[in-house]
């Protein structure tokens, strides 16, 4: 009687013992680079949101600044607001309220109303000063990271009155 010769399968173990291993490898790659990804983009995003409320309020005030008294800070039923155009027939307000900067553009005889207009960014706070001709925008984005706006007003500035 011939004996058949004892077949070893460790060939082939070995090599579902590598792919599996391969294959484990290369989800933890995934997996790690998706996580990265996810925070990156958070990252960018609330770097976008931080930014986006400054750049708004520079180039509203830079087109406002056409003449003397356009810029005016004032507090507004207890609200500390930013009036643009405010010797115009339309107005806008800039106002932080209920977590959000707003925006309102109304007809000058109409009151502003906290909660009217529409919503710009989020914003914990909102602090604002004119002293001359230097306006200072402060922004507490969520989070509590501030971010300081100063602009100097040419209020006028070669134009000819």
């Amino acid at each position: 009687m011939k004996q058949k010769p004892i077949q070893h399968h460790i060939d082939g173990l070995a090599a579902l013992l590598l792919f599996g291993v391969f294959a484990a490898c290369v989800l933890a790659v995934l997996l790690t680079g998706a996580d990265a990804y996810r925070r990156l983009t958070a990252r960018d995003q609330a770097a976008f949101d931080r930014r986006t409320g400054v750049q708004y309020i520079t180039t509203k005030v830079r087109q406002a600044d056409a003449g003397y008294g356009g810029i005016v800070v004032e507090n507004i039923e207890g609200v500390q607001t930013l009036i643009l155009d405010a010797q115009a027939e339309y107005i806008t307000y800039i106002y932080q309220y209920d977590g959000w900067l707003w925006e309102l553009y109304t007809w000058c005889g109409e009151p502003m109303v906290p909660g009217d207009g529409r919503q710009l960014v989020e914003s914990e706070g909102f602090a604002l000063s004119l002293e001359e001709q230097l306006l200072t925008v402060e922004i507490t984005a969520p989070g509590g990271v501030k971010d300081t706006l100063l602009l100097n007003l040419r209020s006028g500035e070669g134009i000819d009155a």
